[in-house]
């Protein structure tokens, strides 16, 4: 399968290795800084023959590419995935999917029309710890699930940031909870039934008064299924990354995720007591060198699969625009200081420029 990757920064590795693991036939690289396409040919061994390009409507028009993974900064998402869906090909776009419900939409739309498959890059769902959990949830053995806890308590600094100047901005990314924490976002919506009805807020800038965005969000959701869901991301952790943890409570089970990126179970507790929590602890417990952990190269194999076989991948454009429209109706809660209902009608983090200016 022909592949070719845009966009060589910060997560870039992640996929080229998810494509070398998968023997994808990486046809091309793309960044509009060609050193950054050095860096990674020469760290990733990448052969001579992958053609560099500036230019990614270039790329695809002479490539035609089957699969591309879209790794640019976030506001720029939603162009590029629409331009490669509508030359026919398949894509992965790195999380967020993009930085408004509208653009969002869009993406969706133009996979149907073009017949494509869509998948947005929250590995963490194939985290061993996260399968199993999962596995739990799709066979009912919370029972009625009561709530769920996403937290992540990271540290970014000035050095993060000014790596990339986009980085923080709400033309191009937004802040904690749209880059650090969607994943865990993710997590929490799609095992608490994927349906938020409600949602209030906090959010707020703390210590980095060089971004835009926030560094701090707090959040309750309400779930139609009648489960809430607690929501703690910050990037305000001294001094250095402590935990994404996710919490579930139900009616017949207690679970905890924790480590780095929710690549341990660290509780669990079943009435039906079907399997030993020491033993499923100590079997479910990765240690990932970094908080991208282990996911994307199965994530890349289940997309292959969907292409292949003709099916969904496991996470579709439409379940990232729910993580996206969980934040963003956090923002505008935050914003206007009031509780928000689901769906959002419309809703862009250019909504919230100026957010946390002061004279």
């Amino acid at each position: 399968m022909k592949y070719a990757l845009i966009g060589c920064g910060r997560i870039s590795p992640n996929h080229i290795m998810a494509a070398k693991n998968n023997h994808l036939d990486m046809v091309a690289i793309c960044d509009v800084d060609g050193s950054c396409m050095e860096d990674k040919i020469r760290k990733f061994d990448i052969p001579v023959t992958v053609k560099k390009y500036i230019d990614y409507k270039e790329l695809l028009f002479v490539e035609k590419p089957e699969l591309v993974a879209v790794c640019t900064e976030s506001g720029l998402h939603a162009k590029i995935a629409i331009d490669c869906i509508n030359a026919g090909c398949n894509v992965i776009i790195e999380k967020p999917i993009a930085l408004s419900i509208k653009d969002a939409d869009a993406i969706i739309e133009a996979a149907k029309k073009n017949n494509v498959k869509v998948c947005v890059s929250h590995q963490n769902r194939f985290n061993k710890s996260i399968q199993k959990i999962r596995d739990a949830v799709d066979k009912g053995r919370f029972g009625k699930m009561y709530h769920g806890t996403a937290h992540v308590r990271w540290a970014r600094d000035w050095e993060y940031y000014s790596r990339a100047k986009w980085r923080g901005t709400w033309a191009q990314d937004g802040g904690c909870l749209m880059n650090q924490c969607i994943h865990n976002i993710d997590l929490l919506i799609w095992m608490l039934g994927g349906e938020p009805v409600e949602v209030m807020a906090y959010t707020d800038r703390l210590r980095h008064d060089y971004i835009e965005a926030e560094d701090l969000g707090i959040a309750i959701v309400k779930f139609a299924n009648g489960a809430y869901g607690i929501i703690e991301g910050t990037t305000n952790v001294y001094p250095k990354n402590l935990e994404e943890t996710l919490y579930l409570f139900g009616e017949k089970g207690t679970v905890k995720a924790g480590g780095t990126s929710v690549n341990k179970i660290e509780e669990w507790a079943f009435s039906d007591a079907l399997d030993d929590a020491n033993e499923v602890k100590a079997e479910f417990c990765e240690n990932p060198p970094s908080v991208y952990g282990f996911g994307h190269t199965p994530l890349y194999a289940d997309v292959i699969d969907a292409i292949e076989s003709d099916h969904d991948p496991l996470v579709t454009a439409e379940d990232g625009k729910k993580a996206l429209e969980m934040i963003l109706a956090i923002y505008k809660s935050a914003a206007e200081g009031e509780r928000v209902q689901f769906p959002l009608e419309a809703c862009d983090t250019l909504d919230f420029t100026g957010r946390f200016d002061h004279e």
